[in-house]
């Protein structure tokens, strides 16, 4: 099989080859975010793990904080990703090396945060498993161009799927001990393995796609090198506002969900923080999954409604005026559906906008978006947690 033009499953492809190629891509989603997801649901318990001293004083006038933000890891769970994001698309694409990549780096990360006992490897892990998400999610989306664009709406479907599971599952295994239950996760990254060299149908001629895909690369480099940065003004109506919603949101989530404190509620502050994460993960998980009933072109409308969200929650860790722990889970929900509502409509935008000889590098390239947006969120998120912790309580 060459180049798909027409965006569809190339005519021999069977009717069940397609049902699993769907199947195959929704799996690697999940598979993809799920140590993402997990790692950040788990940042305040990493950071207590080793840091366990807190500004707490006792008085009535002192915050409840943590000497560290959970900043801290959503940096460590990015930016190898967003290093990845950006350096991947212009590097030759040989799938199965990738994957292969993928699956033994996930391993690695769970297994460095349940068995370190220094907070340096913890983050080493976090860092493993940011860099299969960012590695992953590249590769994925470009080997989507060899398939009907409706993987790609699977694919979004599968990382909010991501991010419900893995926040319920860290938060119901948590009663076993953190270390316990990330050992348990290792049959993630063998289920990615499985999804992707069993259950996806390949193209026929795989050897030929990848030398199609690669040929410009290899050939000559340094054309193919301007070519593609030549495209990426035209990409940036979608990666601005795409990455403006990720800034916004990921700064909530890192910057205010561990200073959300309702006292009179049926979990602790740590408990807040992680089933906040679970309700964030539902929102994301519905949006994602809803572009082919809901088509939304006009990202920057996102943008604008997740900057209001910064405001509403920013205050409210400062002021402490919302009245329930119910009302936070309802605007948490509400942030999940613009975040995963952007994720989806950006890349299924692309893979009907963009030419069938661009979309691999633009699917690719647009990724590197959400991780900027992110890492400046954990930078943020990190100066924030001390100037609110600095303050006294209203």
């Amino acid at each position: 099989m060459l180049m798909i033009s027409d965006g569809k499953f190339p005519p021999q492809m069977s009717k069940s080859c397609k049902v699993r190629a769907l199947l195959a891509y929704w799996i690697l989603g999940l598979c993809n975010n799920y140590g993402y997801v997990v790692m950040l649901t788990a940042a305040h318990d990493i950071i207590n793990g080793y840091l366990p001293n807190t500004t707490e004083d006792h008085s009535n006038n002192a915050r409840n904080c943590t000497l560290m933000s959970t900043g801290a890891i959503l940096l460590a769970d990015v930016v190898p990703a967003l290093i990845v994001k950006f350096l991947a698309p212009f590097l030759p694409f040989f799938v199965h090396i990738r994957v292969a990549i993928c699956v033994i780096f996930a391993i690695g990360g769970f297994l460095l945060v349940s068995l370190s006992n220094t907070m340096i490897l913890a983050l080493l892990g976090v860092i493993l498993t940011s860099f299969v998400n960012g590695l992953g999610e590249v590769t994925f989306l470009q080997y989507s161009s060899f398939y009907d664009k409706n993987v790609v709406s699977s694919w979004s479907s599968g990382t909010g799927g991501a991010g419900v599971i893995g926040s319920i599952s860290y938060s119901a295994l948590h009663i076993i001990g953190m270390r316990l239950a990330l050992q348990i996760m290792l049959i993630v990254p063998i289920a990615m393995a499985l999804a992707f060299w069993w259950l996806l149908p390949k193209p026929m001629g795989l050897l030929d796609v990848q030398k199609q895909v690669n040929a410009n690369d290899l050939e000559n480099p340094k054309e193919a090198l301007k070519y593609k940065l030549r495209l990426i003004p035209g990409l940036l109506k979608y990666i601005i506002p795409f990455s403006l919603v990720y800034l916004f949101e990921y700064f909530i989530n890192q910057g205010t969900f561990e200073l959300v404190n309702f006292p009179d509620t049926f979990v602790d502050q740590k408990g807040q923080y992680r089933w906040l994460q679970v309700c964030y993960q539902v929102g994301v998980l519905i949006s994602r999954s809803s572009v082919n009933l809901f088509h939304i072109r006009q990202i920057w409308v996102l943008a604008v409604l997740q900057f209001l969200n910064v405001i509403i929650y920013t205050t409210e860790v400062i002021y402490f005026y919302i009245p329930s722990f119910y009302v936070m889970i309802f605007l948490t929900i509400w942030e999940g559906l613009l975040g995963g509502s952007a994720y989806v409509n950006t890349y299924y935008t692309i893979s009907m906008e963009v030419p069938e000889e661009d979309k691999q590098f633009s699917m690719a390239i647009t990724g590197f978006g959400d991780s900027i947006g992110i890492s400046l969120a954990g930078l943020f998120a990190m100066w924030f947690h001390n100037k609110i912790c600095d303050l006294p309580l209203p």
